[in-house]
C-alpha cells in the first residue's frame, strides 16, 4: 500500500521515490507540485496567499513567495538540483464575487501570478498548470513518477 502524506493549508510535505502527496480543498489557494526526477525528490505545498508581508515571518509556507523558495531550499537539503526541479501548480480559482469587481478581491488571480513570477525567479520550469475557474480542486502527486492528479466536483479527473 502506497503511503499517504496529506498536506495541510500553509503545509508542505517532501518524499522521495514512493508515497503520494495529497492536498485538499484547493479553491483561490495553490498546490506546487516541485519535483527533482533524477533523484525521485517530491515535495507538495499548500500556499494561502501571494506575498509574505507577516511581520517577523513566522509563517513563510502561508505564502507564495517564502514558501516555495523555502520549500526549494530544503529539496536542495536532500540532494535536489534546482537546474533539475520542474513544477506543476493547480488551484487559484475565484470562489466567490466580490462587489465592484475589483481585482484585490480576486486573491486566486493573484496567488496565481506570485506562483509563476517566484518560480521564474528561482529558474524553476513550469510544466504544467490547472488554474483559474471557479471550483475548488484536490490535488495528487506521485513521489515515485512525479505525476500529478487534479479532482474536482462535476470535471474529469486530470492527470498532468
Amino acid at each position: 500500500m502506497v503511503k499517504k502524506y496529506v498536506v495541510g493549508i500553509a503545509d508542505m510535505k517532501i518524499a522521495q521515490r514512493e508515497g503520494m502527496l495529497v492536498t485538499y480543498a484547493l479553491g483561490s489557494c495553490i498546490g506546487i507540485c516541485l519535483y527533482d526526477p533524477a533523484i525521485k525528490l517530491a515535495a507538495l505545498l499548500h500556499i494561502l496567499l501571494p506575498l509574505n508581508l507577516e511581520t517577523g515571518r513566522k509563517s513563510p509556507l502561508k505564502y507564495a513567495d517564502t514558501g516555495i523558495r523555502e520549500t526549494i531550499r530544503q529539496m536542495e537539503q536532500k540532494g535536489a538540483s534546482r537546474r533539475r526541479i520542474v513544477a506543476k501548480i493547480a488551484g487559484g480559482a475565484k470562489m466567490f464575487e466580490i462587489q465592484g469587481g475589483g481585482s484585490l478581491g480576486n486573491i486566486g488571480q493573484r496567488n496565481i501570478e506570485s506562483v509563476r513570477r517566484v518560480l521564474q525567479q528561482e529558474s524553476i520550469r513550469l510544466l504544467r498548470e490547472d488554474v483559474g475557474g471557479g471550483q475548488a480542486r484536490t490535488l495528487l502527486f506521485d513521489a515515485g513518477t512525479g505525476d500529478g492528479c487534479v479532482r474536482s466536483h462535476g470535471r474529469a479527473e486530470l492527470i498532468f
